[in-house]
């Protein structure tokens, strides 16, 4: 056939060629046009094309949908051979000027569509192997899926920790996000691909077999509906291993056009951009669990050194005592905590324990031992306690409290102390060991709390050893606990001849020893005071 024509397709595959004779021809859905297309989002006069010297010139009359040249839009466009034209949505038109037979031109028509969808799955492919951060992925993933079928919309859902579908992201053309209250649609289908694990299309929602179903989204015009799973690929070492994929979510496209995404090759395509994307997918969730996980450890890391730092470095420097005191957090943070304080020429210490572990645990230590240094000075361990009891009934933290041993040493070997439902120090002299127990209720929880305190009085040599729970409830592997006895058995010689710190170091090893091969359960704080004598007078 000679002359300028245009070959126009229907969505069943039929071809039809209509002449262009005419100097102005005229395209819409009008009947009156010299091509009349039917679609709902074409203008009554949506295009024209006239003959312009030996050329022809399309050009856009104002329409609503648009006139586009090879996927361009176009005001006005001098057309060439071969140039496919869409209008609005109606994408199969396609002008022909050279002489051709009705059967190459078709072939060459769908070899250049076919090389069309390879390189834009090609290059689809190469983007996702670029891209870590999921969002990202997901606008890649269909907005390539977009073009590569040439649909209207589509959308990703991801199966959650539930094991429910939930909408994503959902993307127009043009690369234009669609939210999930504006992207209405039918759950049915990507619900059934995603249960069988199978591609599903719908070619037609008018047929009577599926408008029942999906009344909701015919409503919105749609027509054709192509749905495909996001399969993980799970490598198997052994034969007998059958569960090698495993379903993450579906890619959804649909179109207002009858059929528009029934060409197989174009599923295939959409099918193995689904399966490169799944792993994408995984990496990049992968890649923000590491990084979330990483700044987790970053803030947690943060915490730890500021905790450590609200530990005093060392004890006042007096003739009359030595002390050395060691927490270790079981998590990134503690609540176990300890402090001293010079009074006036006395020695005063406090070891506490938050019930709990981690962050909530590390946070009320931090402000006990706040109220602790604030409220201790002038005052006597009973009064003190008190003190920290009422301020924490007051916050009413539920199933929040601390256990806590504080005493004062004078240089007269006066040991004053108050234990709050504290493991019981062991004091140990030559005279043998003695549990230090007076005191009260665990602080925190019972307003009507009443502490009160003891006064014993040390020579010189005797050795204060306090503890947390976490170590005389140290279990091995047998579930044993590590207990009291232990405590004075893993000492090298009497606690008399060895300086604080190395009893210190001392029982954090025997505890290690222990429970080697068990994970650390709680935190455990060792502090040891030992009274050497009183100074004399100057």
């Amino acid at each position: 056939m000679k002359g300028a024509r245009l070959e126009v397709s229907d969505s069943s595959g039929q071809t039809r060629v209509v002449p262009i004779e005419d100097a102005r021809f005229t395209i819409g859905r009008s009947h009156g046009n010299a091509l009349s297309l039917s679609s709902a989002e074409i203008s009554r006069v949506h295009a024209e094309i006239v003959k312009q010297g030996d050329g022809y010139l399309l050009r856009d009359l104002g329409s609503r949908a648009g006139t586009f040249v090879n996927d361009e839009t176009v005001v006005e466009h001098t057309l060439d051979h071969g140039d496919r034209i869409r209008i609005g949505r109606h994408s199969d038109v396609r002008f022909l000027l050279e002489e051709t037979s009705q059967t190459s031109t078709r072939a060459t028509t769908s070899a250049v569509g076919d090389l069309r969808q390879t390189a834009t799955l090609l290059e689809g492919l190469r983007a996702l192997g670029t891209a870590k951060v999921l969002d990202q992925v997901l606008a890649m993933v269909i907005d390539y899926a977009v073009t590569l079928s040439a649909a209207e919309r589509g959308f990703i859902m991801l199966v959650d920790p539930a094991d429910e579908l939930k909408f994503t992201l959902g993307r127009g053309r043009g690369e234009a996000t669609l939210s999930g209250d504006t992207f209405q649609t039918s759950r049915k289908i990507p619900e059934q691909v995603f249960a069988t694990s199978k591609p599903q299309l719908v070619a037609d929602l008018h047929d009577d077999m599926f408008a029942d179903a999906h009344e909701g989204t015919i409503q919105l015009g749609i027509r054709t509906v192509y749905c495909v799973p996001l399969k993980l690929v799970r490598y198997v070492e052994h034969v007998a291993e059958t569960d090698v994929a495993r379903p993450i979510g579906v890619l959804y496209l649909d179109s207002r056009e009858k059929g528009s995404l029934s060409s197989r090759a174009i599923q295939l395509g959409l099918e193995t951009l689904a399966a490169e994307a799944a792993v994408a997918i995984e990496n990049a969730r992968l890649y923000r669990e590491s990084q979330e996980k990483a700044r987790l450890e970053r803030e947690l890391h943060t915490a730890y050194e500021f905790q450590q730092a609200l530990l005093p470095a060392a004890p006042p420097t007096r003739d009359f005592f030595s002390a050395a005191a060691e927490m270790v957090p079981c998590l990134s943070i503690g609540g176990d905590f300890y402090d001293y304080l010079d009074l006036d020429g006395s020695f005063g210490f406090v070891l506490g324990d938050v019930a709990g572990k981690g962050a909530s645990a590390g946070l009320l230590g931090a402000r006990v031992q706040e109220i602790f240094a604030h409220r201790a000075p002038g005052s006597d361990p009973a009064t003190t306690v008190s003190t920290i009891n009422a301020a924490m009934v007051k916050k009413g933290l539920k199933a929040r409290f601390v256990t806590i041993f504080y005493g004062i040493l004078s240089p007269n070997g006066q040991l004053t102390y108050c234990n709050a439902g504290h493991n019981p120090p062991l004091l140990v002299g030559k005279s043998g060991v003695q549990h230090l127990k007076t005191g009260g209720l665990i602080v925190g929880l019972f307003e009507e709390a009443v502490y009160e305190q003891e006064v014993v009085t040390l020579s010189p040599g005797d050795t204060l050893i306090t503890f947390s729970d976490g170590v005389s409830e140290a279990t091995n592997t047998v579930g044993t606990e590590f207990g009291d006895d232990r405590i004075l058995a893993c000492l090298n010689a009497p606690p008399s001849e060895i300086e604080p710190r190395e009893l210190v170091d001392q029982v954090m090893a025997g505890v290690r020893e222990f429970t080697v091969g068990e994970p650390q359960s709680d935190d455990i704080t060792v502090l040891v005071v030992r009274y050497r004598k009183e100074a004399a007078p100057s």
